[in-house]
């Protein structure tokens, strides 16, 4: 259908459906399709947690203004409170904002991209992770149908696990590693992808985060070669002992059998401790 178009609206039921608009054009190269901008009477502002406006590329919380807005929920005066709050961006006496717990950013042109829920920001190690961004670039993979990402904690340890239904051959765990490192810090690579045929859907077509399966554990590949040296043999002995594995051969690759920087850190410590050499991550755990 050459003719016909294609826009992209957002919006939800508290501000009368639709709040921006964006007109879809046929052999756009950009990444992703954005929400758009504001329609007519609506004002959007992308706020972080001190309630003020951020910078063009930075995440920010979606706050809603303008003669649409719904008055609130009813019988329900807390939740009320809880998402229609005070306008202090606008100035306008007496305005309000609805809270839309979404999250987005503002591209260089002007226009504003979808990010996910602000529910699916999660720390790990220390680190604020948004679920939503691992799963975007996921989503740019030609091999990868559907995707979403999940914080498992299902071997003892939290860790980022990625399940995705495969639009063709499914590329190896390394290929989709490779991919994502070239746009996420080391910190937002899953540690785990699980292939599915399909994902599993509720009843309104979201995920059904409760039926997704546990991934294996972390294994070795390739066939097991035992270290060949009292060096070797040391270094695997404290790859086993942090990893918490039986043994560790000297092709095993670090971060695939469950290790992380903080895992490194202790492998570095230990190793330190044993060894008057002062070894760089890379090294002690490349």
């Amino acid at each position: 259908l050459p003719e016909a178009g294609l826009h992209n609206l957002y919006g939800p039921t508290e501000a009368a459906v639709d709040v921006t608009a964006w007109a879809c054009v046929r052999g756009d190269a950009r990444a992703s399709v954005p929400i758009g901008r504001p329609i007519a009477n609506t004002q959007i502002f992308l706020l972080d947690a001190q309630h003020q406006e951020v910078a063009v590329g930075v995440v920010g919380e979606l706050y809603i203004g303008g003669v649409q807005l719904a008055r609130g929920y009813v019988h329900r005066p807390e939740l009320t409170a809880e998402r229609f709050v005070p306008d202090g961006v606008s100035g306008a006496a007496g305005a309000r904002l609805y809270r839309t717990g979404d999250l987005a950013r503002y591209a260089a042109d002007g226009s504003i991209e979808y990010l996910g829920r602000a529910d699916q920001q999660i720390k790990l190690r220390g680190m604020r992770i948004e679920l939503g961004e691992i799963e975007a670039r996921l989503a740019l993979h030609p091999a990868v149908r559907a995707t979403t990402v999940a914080l498992r904690d299902d071997h003892g340890e939290p860790a980022l696990v990625a399940y995705l239904a495969a639009a063709g051959d499914a590329p190896a765990d390394d290929a989709l590693r490779a991919f994502l490192r070239d746009d996420l810090p080391e910190y937002m690579l899953p540690s785990a992808f699980v292939w599915l045929e399909e994902l599993p859907l509720l009843p309104n077509g979201k995920v059904d985060r409760r039926a997704l399966p546990a991934p294996a554990a972390p294994s070795a590949t390739g066939a097991y070669v035992a270290p060949r040296t009292p060096l070797e043999e040391l270094l695997a002995g404290v790859w086993a002992e942090v990893l918490g594995r039986e043994r560790v051969g000297v092709h095993d690759n670090f971060f695939e059998l469950g290790g992380h920087s903080l895992r490194a850190t202790q492998v570095l410590a230990r190793v330190h401790a044993l060894l008057p050499a002062r070894l760089a991550p890379r090294r002690c755990c490349g």
